[in-house]
């Protein structure tokens, strides 16, 4: 008998425990968040940045038993909802039910209170236009609470949502965006598909990597492709007609062609018979190979304007044709052909743009992709800022050098100091 009551004691208590769980507040969530997410406000991207306008959409369903009388929703330090407005949907099934409201924005918070309650099982989707989530960045979920029956529970966190920081750059694009000269400038339909203020701002920094990747392209295959030109330089006024003909062969098929059949035949032919090279060393490779063949013909060029009498004085000295070449004539061709070898450089540097075909990420590649994304054209613009950086200042370079070697030929270039030491001191007399 005792067991017996000591059985249905300890049954009491659990079912008193129960019911305690059961009756306190916030153990069950009447209002379940489906979603949070964040219309993107990058010029030209697909991310939302802090600190700027955006529209913010929150979905929830609400569940069985209960009826939602206002929804508050709450962001961390530094998003605002101040100057926002709302929009409110509710579907029950797939019928719209009207259900007005008011929204009382309040720094990081919003709280829609509804002119009727929205029904169990409908979903609630509230959408705020023109807040704005923290300018430093970071993964923000949306929280808050809601009333329901009379009594306030706390939502469900949403997932987090991505935020990009708003950097300086950033803020000169929103102060561009709020100058009425540049809404006149974009008025325009060509300036504004062309040369848009705040595309070309952002241009410059997304396209940067490119640019570095182009310039260490051309960089790195250079120094190759002026030893390659040299060899073939060297082969083609050779004495022997075996090398001869290698060099000419080499260099008519590669100054024939265009490099962008070149380019094609290496990143996709030598896949093909078991050779997998990376792709940016692939390019440099290819880029080399071309350049080699031009260089090669300034190169002989260079070579065959040494006058004869070099050649007949070098040898009354015994010096070899291996060292007539090398000491004598060289030096003096380098001398000769850096005007146009410059000015081949410079080719070079833009026909790394045909690398983008391939999918190597150099400059054209990504103006390429953020054109895509943004269906401007400002960033081929922009790129094209980015080559000419490079290209004005080597041909002023260009023209300095000429202008110099034209004067030493003219015999007015500097004077020796010892001379001009003679010439001041004659003058003082």
């Amino acid at each position: 008998m005792g067991h017996i009551q000591h059985k249905a004691q300890a049954g009491m208590f659990v079912a008193a425990l129960l019911a305690a769980v059961l009756a306190l507040p916030g153990a069950a969530f009447g209002l379940s968040t489906d979603k949070a997410t964040a219309k993107p406000n990058e010029d030209g991207g697909s991310g939302v940045i802090g600190g700027m306008n955006t529209r913010l959409t929150w979905e929830g369903t609400v569940d069985d038993g209960e009826s939602v009388d206002a929804v508050t929703l709450e962001l961390p330090e530094g998003a605002t909802f101040d100057g926002s407005s709302t929009r409110i949907t509710v579907l029950e099934g797939l019928n719209r039910v009207k259900i007005d409201g008011q929204a009382q924005p309040d720094g990081k918070k919003i709280t829609v209170a509804f002119a009727e309650p929205i029904p169990a099982g409908s979903l609630l989707r509230l959408e705020v236009t023109d807040m704005q989530f923290p300018s430093e960045g970071g993964d923000y979920a949306v929280e808050g609470s809601y009333e329901a029956d009379g009594a306030t529970k706390e939502l469900t966190p949403s997932s987090p949502i991505a935020i990009i920081a708003n950097t300086p750059l950033q803020s000169i694009v929103n102060w561009l965006d709020e100058q009425p000269w540049v809404e006149a400038w974009n008025s325009n339909q060509f300036l504004g598909m062309f040369f848009k203020p705040q595309l070309l701002v952002t241009s410059f920094s997304s396209l940067f990597p490119g640019w570095v990747l182009c310039l260490g392209i051309i960089v790195a295959c250079y120094p190759f492709a002026i030893a390659l030109g040299l060899i073939f330089a060297l082969l083609k006024i050779s004495r022997h007609r075996l090398l001869r003909a290698i060099a000419i062969v080499y260099i008519n098929i590669l100054r024939g062609t265009p490099l962008f059949l070149q380019i094609y035949i290496m990143f996709f032919g030598l896949p093909m018979v078991g050779i997998n090279i990376d792709n940016t060393l692939l390019g440099i490779i290819v880029m080399a190979v071309n350049s080699s063949a031009y260089l090669a013909e300034i190169f002989r060029a260079g070579i065959q304007s040494i006058p004869a009498g070099q050649y007949e004085a070098a040898s009354s000295l015994g010096m070899s044709h291996a060292q007539t070449m090398f000491s004598i004539i060289l030096p003096q061709t380098i001398r000769r052909v850096i005007p146009t070898v410059t000015s081949d450089f410079i080719t070079a540097f833009k026909d790394t743009s045909l690398l983008s075909s391939v999918g190597v990420m150099e400059l054209m590649m990504f103006s390429k992709n953020l054109t895509t994304v943004s269906g401007n054209i400002t960033p081929y613009v922009a790129a094209g800022i980015f080559y000419l950086v490079v290209t004005l200042p080597l041909i002023k370079v260009v023209g300095i050098i000429e202008e110099r070697i034209a004067r030493s030929e003219r015999g007015e270039g500097p004077r020796p100091k010892a001379a001009k030491q003679l010439k001041e001191a004659a003058d003082a007399e």
